[in-house]
């Protein structure tokens, strides 16, 4: 393809729907992918022993499943091969004393569930998620759509005359409040706390940051609605899935094609260079689902607007992500009935041991106690493994990008701040000794472990900077309108034709993969 309406620079989730939703509309689209394969945060790899197969990073398609992106293609992926697998417990939580929660897809079963451990606190579950759902339009209107828009000023002012200005005002005020103040003021029951705390680390937040409260709501809605769904056989087969339907869709996908500048002509974008020297020109547009500061960086340079060059220094990325695999000879037996099926469970001491850990982890300490998310996929999907068997998928949302030193004072941190092989192994084990105090004979059951610092996460993604999953911090100040600069606009840059997707910009990070169906039912 020599000259394409639209190269797509980048190949995660947003770059995959925008280059099908594109070529639906008959548009001749070229994805360029920097590595030896597509997918950003998705890769399917047997990185412990053979026959197990392991998501490295992204893991849980719930996000997906229930959005506008889905919804589009959903049925064209599956007749090229796409079937997710899924469970009746999506989440829960486990602490150091035993005490543990689980959800289902069951409002009445949680209702009575969270009522059996403080009275009052299932009926208030079943309000919260509730809430959601009655105001599903305008949350979800606001969290996926185009923000400088014509629908959504009318989705506001419609909002505006239905329940008031002033209603709207407190509805969106409401909506600011942080976990701790929703957790605290809602439940008397600290398991319940705990079930929820974590969650706003899956959306690059911690618990006293504002609006936390509210996206801990939505997760909550999602989960009991949709559960924690995972793609049989591995994300690897979403990719193959979205590949087969680009491609039958006139799309090229190219790897090893690193993008190293934005060829410019009378002040717009009309084409890439790439590191070996060749040139492709566009037709109509060049879509960077990258960072900020890879965009106005590496790729646009001394030729960037001053103003956005700029705000792309002053950017700010997030806590570091922390990830740990296994291969087990048989299913962890865990301490608590229930707990072997459920898809990802938390272990923390609860809304206490989320908060100081993040706190730590803001400061460049390595948490003494890490809050953990185990991922079970064999529970979902048997196929992962050998019949008998078992892999784990520990995600560690609160890493320091760099290091400063150890909260519990026991591990020798490097004097440059960089993660090493030693010190990534030595805090492996740390996660390791909580996870094994709940499981039955679990060190015996180990095959293989696979850890990933946040610096590993980096080398495989140049997206994930400094191991941030998430685009960059996602506190209010960069979030909606404000995301990626406090001068966005949609998906727009400074330049003409060209146009920025990913989790850098709005609706944010997650699999949903937002910006690139938004942008594409603009162009």
């Amino acid at each position: 393809m020599n000259a394409p309406d639209h190269i797509i620079v980048g190949s995660g989730i947003n770059a995959l729907v925008c280059a099908a939703m594109l070529g639906g509309k008959g548009a001749e689209v070229l994805v360029l992918e920097r590595n030896d394969r597509i997918g950003g945060c998705m890769r399917t790899e047997e990185i412990t022993a053979p026959g197990f197969i392991h998501d490295v990073m992204a893991t849980t398609f719930v996000l997906f499943i229930t959005s506008p992106a889905y919804a589009a293609l959903g049925k064209d992926l599956a007749r090229h091969g796409l079937e997710f697998c899924n469970t009746g417990t999506p989440t829960g939580v486990l602490r150091p004393d035993g005490s543990y929660a689980i959800l289902r897809t069951d409002r009445p079963a949680n209702v009575a569930a969270a009522n059996a451990l403080a009275a009052g606190d299932g009926d208030r579950h079943g309000s919260d998620v509730g809430e959601i759902e009655r105001n599903a339009g305008l949350l979800f209107g606001l969290l996926g759509g185009s923000l400088w828009s014509y629908p959504t000023t009318r989705l506001l002012a419609g909002e505006a005359w239905r329940r008031g200005p002033r209603g709207l005002a407190a509805f969106l005020g409401d909506a600011l409040v942080p976990a701790r103040g929703w957790l605290e003021n809602t439940y008397q029951s600290e398991i319940t706390r705990a079930l929820w705390a974590p969650w706003v680390l899956h959306a690059g937040l911690g618990p006293e940051d504002a609006f936390s409260g509210q996206i801990a709501r939505v997760i909550a809605f999602a989960l009991e609605a949709a559960g924690a769904p995972i793609v049989k056989g591995g994300a690897g087969n979403l990719l193959s899935a979205f590949e087969a339907l680009i491609k039958e869709r006139g799309g090229v996908i190219r790897t090893e094609g690193d993008v190293a500048s934005i060829i410019q002509s009378g002040g717009r974008a009309t084409g890439v260079r790439l590191a070996s020297g060749e040139t492709v020109t566009a037709k109509k547009s060049v879509i960077c689902s990258v960072t900020p500061t890879h965009l106005y960086g590496r790729l646009l340079g001394d030729a960037a607007p001053k103003a956005d060059l700029e705000a792309a220094q002053k950017y700010r990325y997030g806590k570091g992500n922390f990830q740990i695999h296994y291969a087990l000879d048989k299913p962890p037996a865990w301490r608590g009935e229930g707990l072997a099926t459920v898809a990802l469970l938390h272990l923390t001491p609860g809304l206490d041991g989320v908060s100081k850990a993040c706190n730590e982890a803001t400061r460049g300490m390595l948490p003494e106690v890490p809050t953990i998310c185990v991922g079970q996929p064999h529970a979902l999907d048997p196929s992962r493994c050998p019949e008998g068997k078992a892999i784990l998928w520990l995600q560690l949302p609160e890493a320091p990008r760099h290091i400063k030193g150890d909260a519990a004072g026991k591990l020798q941190t490097p004097a440059d701040g960089r993660w090493t092989d030693a010190l990534r192994e030595a805090y492996a084990d740390r996660a390791e000794a909580i996870l094994a105090s709940h499981i039955d004979g679990f060190k015996d059951s180990v095959i293989a472990r696979r850890a990933y610092s946040p610096a590993d996460l980096e080398a495989i993604n140049v997206n994930l900077v400094g191991g941030d999953p998430y685009g960059g911090s996602s506190t209010i100040d960069q979030s909606f309108l404000w995301r990626p600069f406090k001068t966005s606009r949609n998906h727009d840059t400074g330049i003409k034709g060209l146009y920025h997707i990913g989790a850098s910009t709005h609706p944010g990070a997650g699999l949903g993969g937002g910006s690139g169906f938004l942008l594409a039912g603009r162009l």
